[in-house]
């Protein structure tokens, strides 16, 4: 019964004392983008900054920002969690704590990091708790994970905007998106990263509400 439980999907976050233990040794991933070539873990060049979001399965949600003129790559993998270099499968279970997360290194100079939350926001629906439509358990949970104290208040001042819209359009659930500063990255396994322009027929599970986010107000 316990092996039963622990390999479900949960919805609970696990303390570090339940917390898989994880390794030491980072997962074997892919080195350059599959789509443009760029390296996918830097060096980056000094002018671009990084976000980091979630909306679920990763999978999809990777496709929407590589494809954003500004973006120079982004990669798939897991934060916000306890478990060191975490595998798939060990995230599946909850008991890791992390959630699927897009990394996205972007060009300030072309797409702003507020047009990169519009899409976040407008693209999935953030008010679901830990879950993601049929995607169920922590790791689908929705989370913007910031790198600069900047950052931090757009995403918070956007994610007030956003309620304020889904109230106007008659939505009154609340949005449940985790806000909070960055933690240690772990790249996903090379087969997740641009996942969708390996297999153009797989899974995408992304369901927005119809709500179109305002930003710059």
């Amino acid at each position: 019964m316990f092996l039963i439980d622990m390999f479900n999907k949960k919805t609970v976050m696990p303390t570090s004392d339940t917390a898989l233990p994880g390794r030491e040794e980072p997962l074997p991933t892919a080195t350059h983008h599959f789509v443009n070539g760029n390296p996918l873990k830097g060096s980056y060049p000094d002018h671009l900054h990084v976000a980091y979001l979630g909306m679920g399965c990763f999978w999809g949600a990777e496709r929407l920002f590589w494809k954003i003129p500004g973006v120079w790559v982004t990669a798939v993998g897991y934060q916000g969690g306890i478990t060191k270099n975490p595998t798939y499968h060990e995230t599946t279970t909850g008991m890791t704590g992390h959630a699927e997360i897009v990394k996205v290194v972007f060009d300030p100079s072309v797409v702003s990091y507020e047009t990169l939350l519009k899409t976040f926001f407008e693209e999935h629906d953030p008010t679901q708790g830990m879950r993601q439509g049929n995607d169920i358990g922590t790791t689908y949970r929705s989370a913007i994970y910031t790198t600069t104290p900047e950052q931090l208040e757009t995403a918070r001042a956007t994610r007030d905007r956003f309620q304020q819209a889904l109230q106007a359009a008659g939505k009154t659930s609340k949005i449940t998106t985790e806000i909070a500063p960055a933690e240690e990255f772990y790249y996903a396994e090379d087969y997740h990263q641009q996942y969708l322009a390996k297999n153009p027929g797989g899974y995408c599970g992304l369901r927005g509400t119809g709500v179109s986010c305002p930003v710059g107000a």
